[in-house]
């Protein structure tokens, strides 16, 4: 199972995987029933969540919505840490996760509109770089594990900061790997180069310590939030959480 989802990740399109993956995969959950881990995103419990992962970590998607570690972590974050759930909010999410989408759309709090340039999950077409609303339009913006891929990052986040309200925050999350500073190289092109450099054949730069420094200069306050460590072990056993997950949680800054 490991290596088959390995394979399949690596060379299928995440738009097309969006798509057909969750009908497949919840034929797959009845082989998972069991008590020993239970999804807080959409509350089913398995024996244990299966792996994934170009180098599959074991314990890692749920079988019935998709949620992985960080997702479950986020929504335990977002539950516990804002008030999501309950304030009226106008939200853009960029890039939606399916695990998120229906539970999102159905919060009777929430104006919820979802975007990206290729998912075709997203209700609005757009790119990143060129975020078509008005200054000040959202309370809240999610985007996350899209850095990596776009060409202009910190453009990027400076059109988030652009459209978050005066009181608004966001997340931003990308994978951070542990060096020094970000590491990215624009003359590389070729897929399989930038597999070897940068861990995906669609990224196109792999982040360092200096991530929340880096996106900040974008204008956008960006505190790294230690959630998980201090959550109790058998929390984060019951939910298989992310255990060195920093989350970046934004705010409208100059």
């Amino acid at each position: 199972m490991k290596s088959l989802i390995s394979l399949i990740i690596r060379y299928i399109p995440r738009k097309y995987l969006q798509l057909v993956s969750h009908f497949f995969l919840r034929i797959v959950a009845i082989f998972y029933k069991g008590n020993s881990v239970n999804c807080n995103v959409c509350d089913h419990s398995f024996r244990k969540f299966l792996p994934y992962g170009r180098k599959a970590r074991e314990n890692a998607l749920c079988p019935n919505c998709l949620a992985l570690e960080r997702h479950r972590l986020m929504w335990l974050f977002l539950d516990k840490e804002t008030n999501f759930f309950t304030s009226k909010l106008k939200v853009l999410h960029i890039a939606p996760e399916l695990c998120f989408i229906d539970r999102m759309e159905a919060l009777p709090n929430l104006e919820y509109i979802t975007a990206d340039l290729e998912s075709p999950l997203a209700k609005v077409k757009m790119d990143v770089h060129q975020i078509p609303f008005e200054e000040n339009t959202f309370d809240v913006v999610f985007c996350n594990h899209v850095l990596e891929h776009v060409e202009d990052d910190i453009l990027a986040c400076s059109e988030i900061n652009r459209v978050l309200k005066k009181d608004g925050w966001g997340i931003i999350q990308s994978p951070v790997y542990d060096l020094e500073q970000t590491f990215e190289d624009k003359t590389v092109t070729d897929p399989v180069e930038r597999e070897k450099l940068f861990g995906q054949r669609d990224h196109v730069r792999k982040y360092g310590k200096d991530y929340a420094k880096r996106l900040s200069r974008s204008g956008l306050k960006v505190n790294e939030n230690l959630f998980v460590k201090n959550l109790p072990n058998s929390l984060i056993a019951k939910h298989a959480l992310p255990e060195n997950e920093v989350i970046f949680y934004c705010g409208k800054g100059k």
